[in-house]
Parts: C-alpha cells; structure tokens; sequence
C-alpha cells in the first residue's frame, strides 16, 4: 500500500509539471507583484523592468502593487508553485527560503552603497543568486530597498541604551530579530502590511527601515523620532518563477536577466538622487532627525557575528576578502 501511494504521489506530480510546463509555454503576459505603493522604489524598478521587456518582445509585463497578490512571502511560496509569475521582494523574506543570502544584512557588513553593489553585481552575489534555483525561484537581479534607518515614537535615540524596551517592528528574518535583541530592543518580527497597522494602533513603537520607505508610507505621521543608523544594507530582488523561467527560450532568459539588471541600476540611481529631496519632506512634517555615534551600536551586535559567522563562513569570508575588511 506504502508503494502503490509513493507511486501515485509521484505521478500526480508529474502530470502537474507537465501542466504547468504546458502552461507557461503559451504565457505572455507576466505579472510582476511587489507589496508597495507606487511612490517606491520597487515600483520605479518594475516600470523600468516593463518598459524594457515590452520595447524588446512581445512579452507584456503586468504590474501589481500594495501586496495585490499577496505579501512577501506568499508572493515567493506561489512563484515556488508557479501560481506567482514574478515580483521584487525584500531580500529579508526571501533568505527564509534560501538562508545563506541573509549574509548580505549582517549589520554593518557595508558601509556605503558603492561596497555593496560591487558584492551584488559581482560573482558572490550572483552565486547567492543562482542558488535560488534549488528551491524553485530563479534570481535575476539586485534591486535595492537601501540602507536601513530607525524611527519610533517614543524618544530620541542616540545609543544602544536608548533603545532599551522599545518595540520594534522587524522583517520575518533571524539576523535582523538578533540584531535587534542585541541593540537592546524588543524586536517584533512581522509582515509590513501588518506593521502599518500596528504603528497607527500604537501596539509597536517603531520599525527600521531605508529613507524612501519612510517617506513613502508617510511614516512621519505615527513616527515621530528618526536615526540615521545605516545598521544594515536591505537588497531587493527581482525574482521569478523557476518553472516559468525555464520555459524560456535562451534568448528570452536573456532579455528578462538583462533586463532585471538595467532596471536595478535604474532603481538605485533614483534612490539615491530622491533620498535628499524626501529627508526634506519627513523634516517639514515634524519628524526629528538625529545622527549619532555609531561605534557603539557597531560594538553592541558582535554577538550576532558570533551566531552566524560559522553559518555564513564561506560568503562572510569572501566578503570580507572582497573589500579588504
């Protein structure tokens, strides 16, 4: 009985790969989804994106924004089953599925945009990449969510200290929830959909995240105190389907990976030249912006170089070689 269920099992997959398989074959329009507005950063990648594909093909890219499919994770559990075409995802999420790209955000791994994109763009960050593949998503670019930055609505933080007992709303990711434990907070891991509420129903203080997404989810307004922490360096990732990916002819494939690329930069460079602009902005609405020491928030998280050193060893150390740290 065991044997005749294995082999029913496995022809009922089959039959649904080759379902699917039959499917994309003859699929041209992809959706493309992100949990965002259409202020974002993601939003300005996948129009890029759009464009792009659509002046080179007879592919239509069909753009689905505010978590219209879903969030984050549900987005990358469909593209797994083929049911999702594609998306930009915050790399955060996307390291519960494949953990070794969580060594990206080891807090205060970069300390500038230029040191980051060299990793990304080169071959560490296109093997981390690449080892998406082996569960069922295909990596085809860096895009950016940025530099990640502190807000809450309590108090002025300058050190660790001032962080005691803070609740801070954090990605569903462990190096950010034991970064956040080591700074002293009370770190809060949950879905961005869901932290929007919770800072306006007051049940968490805060949450850390790049300029851009604190300017375009108007933040200012349950966010009264920011801190230009730069604890972490957030990639993005234009991400799709495995099973639709390798149904593309290789010229095809190439097109969406060169596109991907084009549009990350394209992203990049926009969040760069807005972020000043949108300081402006947060400023004027009544929130306080402070700079601080950082040396001690750099101190305060070695414990989590002592957790994931041994775990991230290979990618830290190349890393770490690759910039002359």
């Amino acid at each position: 009985m065991k044997n005749v269920f294995q082999l029913a099992t496995v022809v009922f997959f089959c039959v649904f790969a080759m379902m699917a398989t039959s499917a994309f074959a003859s699929k041209k329009v992809i959706k493309l989804s992100h949990v965002v507005n259409e202020k974002d950063g993601f939003h300005i990648a996948a129009l890029k994106f759009k464009e792009l594909v659509e002046a080179k093909s007879d592919y239509t890219i069909e753009i689905h924004p505010n978590a219209e499919l879903g969030d984050e994770r549900t987005l990358l559990e469909g593209m797994q089953f083929g049911t999702i075409d594609m998306g930009v995802i915050t790399n955060g999420p996307v390291s519960n599925f494949s953990p070794e790209i969580a060594v990206l955000e080891l807090p205060f791994l970069f300390s500038s945009n230029e040191e980051a994109y060299k990793v990304m763009d080169g071959p560490i960050g296109q093997e981390l990449l690449d080892n998406l593949s082996k569960v069922g998503l295909k990596g085809l670019a860096y895009a950016e969510r940025g530099f990640r930055n502190l807000t809450n609505s309590k108090r002025e933080v300058l050190t660790p200290a001032d962080m005691k007992g803070l609740k801070i709303r954090v990605m569903e990711n462990p190096v950010y929830i034991d970064t956040f434990k080591s700074l002293g907070a009370n770190a809060v891991p949950m879905a961005w959909t869901e932290a929007l509420t919770a800072m306006q129903q007051g049940t968490i203080d805060g949450q850390e995240n790049p300029v851009n997404v604190i300017y375009s989810f108007k933040l200012a307004e349950t966010q009264k105190f920011m801190t230009f922490t730069r604890h972490a360096y957030a990639p993005a990732l234009f991400v799709m389907s495995q099973n639709l990916f390798g149904t593309f002819d290789a010229e095809t494939k190439k097109l969406f990976k060169e596109s991907a690329q084009a549009a990350a930069e394209h992203e990049r460079n926009w969040n760069m030249e807005k972020e000043s602009e949108q300081l402006a902005a947060i400023k004027e609405l009544g929130m306080k912006v402070s700079e601080a020491d950082l040396t001690p928030f750099q101190e305060a998280v070695a414990p989590v170089y002592a957790k994931y050193g041994k775990k991230f060893g290979k990618y830290l150390e190349a890393i770490q070689a690759d910039l002359g740290k």
